[in-house]
């Protein structure tokens, strides 16, 4: 039986076992929503901006670890997704995004809603096409779930005129797929291997040092055996919070800009750095002449293209992460007692110095709301099990700090592009796919309402999430700089004009609560989590001056902190 170039783009996603697709459409994928309207077995989720479609199946994708798939129309519906998509690019999430272009005969002419999706996403997607002809929809879209979810996973564009989605064609879905030009590296060099173990075997003041790969790689049960086994310190990237719990006595926290004093100091002291599914961003090194000036470096990575980019490092292991831990941990396992417990417990000693700083310390007793005993408030009320999406700023790192995941999947957040407004629709992704589950939202007054309007969507779905919105009636973080670095010059960084936000979530259907003082954070966080049902937006009115440290200035080694 022969079907539209619509219905067949359904089918495709049938066969790929995609459950939701989010959305928002237009005249060039008119086509395409028809098909949706006569089928049930993949529900669409219809959103109130292309960038919230992007965000939701990137929090999906996250939290899931399947790819996440994205329908909107041409011209402005794709330049209006081009945030969401660079957003997974920068983190490496498996997303899928269809965009409608006008039809064929159209092309380049300047025709309404037209836009060139496929040159102005090549800089921020994994791969990208173009289809021309009806007959290449199912071969195409086997392709871009292949492209997208395998080696180092990232975003896949497919532009589709919408003439074709008109035309018919015989449906039939590859069962495999063959690309002459693509083949995810797995080239593991066992002597390099075999090398890193002796160097590992010998460190007197090794770290471990993961990131977001572990996690996008589902490697965090063998990262577990890896790190028990050796007894080592492991530090984690924003990205790679979760993969190791933060509550075991071998992590000492996220390293970087904002990370914890131990964790950057013993970065900066090691003699034998083995890092894991990172990649050496500018947050984490700081200065890269000053990065890790003494140590010997191991890069394990899906990717050759990450090996020695930043960084040069020494010994490179390329290959999947559960592949090369799990080889690894076989290796390990008989030679671990030739490590040179002596200097491990030393170097232990050292470290724990570090931590007796206690660099997350804060006024614990203010009257003033203070966003740090908010998020250990939360970490209490959910017993530290939520699944929790942020924005970008201040709360995000506050949240990072305090919350202490310790499982992986449950931090969802823009690391790498830093976008301000993803928290809200990234959590209505994740509670689609967990609808069981706590799903909280932390943000801050100002990033909430770049996607303010996806409240709607939540109404319209009843998706109860728990929005915490840390307010201090500033742009947070651009703050902080400009009173670090700026003399005080706050420069557009406050808001004059800030709606009542628990008017506004009333206004949308869903429940508001104000919160002035530290005595009612606890009950209005127990009062939100109590109701089941409905979407709670709690407006925390926090320390305006209130800052994250520590900090590493830009130019700054690990080593240059600002504790205070």
């Amino acid at each position: 039986m022969e079907l539209t170039g619509a219905e067949v783009i359904i089918e495709c996603l049938k066969a790929e076992g995609i459950d939701y697709v989010f959305g928002y459409p237009g005249g060039a994928v008119l086509h395409i929503y028809d098909a949706f309207y006569k089928q049930d077995d993949v529900q669409h989720i219809l959103v109130r901006h292309e960038q919230g479609a992007t965000h939701a199946a990137d929090g999906y994708a996250r939290a899931t670890g399947k790819p996440g798939v994205v329908l909107v129309t041409s011209g402005p519906g794709a330049t209006n997704a081009v945030t969401g998509i660079a957003t997974a690019y920068m983190d490496s999430i498996p997303m899928i995004v269809i965009t409608g272009q006008v039809p064929k005969h159209l092309i380049g002419n300047d025709a309404f809603q037209e836009v060139d999706s496929v040159g102005i996403t090549r800089p921020i997607v994994k791969h990208n096409f173009l289809i021309n002809d009806v007959n290449d929809i199912a071969e195409t879209f086997k392709k871009a779930f292949y492209v997208a979810t395998t080696g180092r996973p990232g975003p896949v564009v497919i532009d589709i005129p919408k003439d074709i989605t008109a035309e018919k064609v015989a449906f039939e879905y590859p069962s495999e797929i063959e690309m002459r030009s693509y083949h995810p590296a797995s080239n593991t060099d066992h002597s390099q291997m075999k090398a890193a173990i002796e160097l590992i075997l010998k460190a007197e003041r090794p770290m471990i040092y993961t990131g977001g790969g572990v996690i996008i790689g589902n490697g965090s049960e063998q990262l577990h055996t890896f790190v028990r086994s050796l007894g080592f310190p492991i530090t984690q990237t924003l990205m790679g919070l979760g993969a190791f719990p933060a509550s075991d006595s071998l992590s000492v926290g996220m390293l970087g800009m904002h990370g914890t004093y131990e964790a950057n100091m013993s970065m900066h002291h090691c003699d034998v750095l083995i890092a894991i599914g990172a990649r050496f961003d500018d947050r984490v090194t700081g200065a890269l002449e000053k990065f890790c000036p003494t140590a010997k470096i191991i890069h394990m990575d899906v990717d050759p293209a990450s090996i020695s980019k930043n960084v040069t490092v020494d010994f490179a292991i390329v290959g999947e992460v559960t592949e090369v831990l799990d080889e690894m941990n076989a290796l390990l396992g008989p030679a671990t007692n030739q490590i040179n417990k002596g200097a491990i417990e030393k170097w232990w000693a050292q470290i724990n110095d570090w931590r007796a700083q206690d660099c997350l310390k804060y006024d614990r007793e203010s009257e003033i709301i203070k966003p740090q005993f908010v998020i250990e408030e939360l970490h209490k009320v959910t017993n530290g099990d939520a699944y929790i999406t942020s924005d970008v700023g201040q709360h995000q790192m506050f949240t990072a700090q305090y919350y202490g995941f310790d499982k992986p999947r449950r931090w969802i957040n823009s690391g790498g592009l830093g976008t301000m407004g993803f928290g809200l629709p990234a959590a209505m992704g994740v509670k689609l796919a967990f609808p069981d589950e706590e799903v909280a939202c932390i943000t801050g007054e100002s990033s909430i309402q770049m996607c303010t309007q996806e409240l709607s969507t939540c109404k319209q779905y009843g998706l109860p999430l728990k929005v915490i919105n840390l307010n201090n009636g500033y742009m947070g973080m651009v703050r902080q700089w400009q009173e670090f670095f700026y003399e005080k010059r706050y420069a557009m960084s406050y808001f004059d004009a800030l709606p009542d936000f628990v008017m506004l979530a009333e206004s949308y259907g869903h429940v508001g609560i104000k919160v002035e003082k530290s005595c009612d954070v606890r009950p209005a966080l127990e009062e939100a989590f109590k109701q089941k049902d409905r979407l709670v937006f709690l407006d925390f009115i926090t320390d305006r001056e209130e800052n994250v440290y520590p900090m590493i200035p830009a130019g700054a080694g690990l080593n240059e902190m600002i504790l205070v």
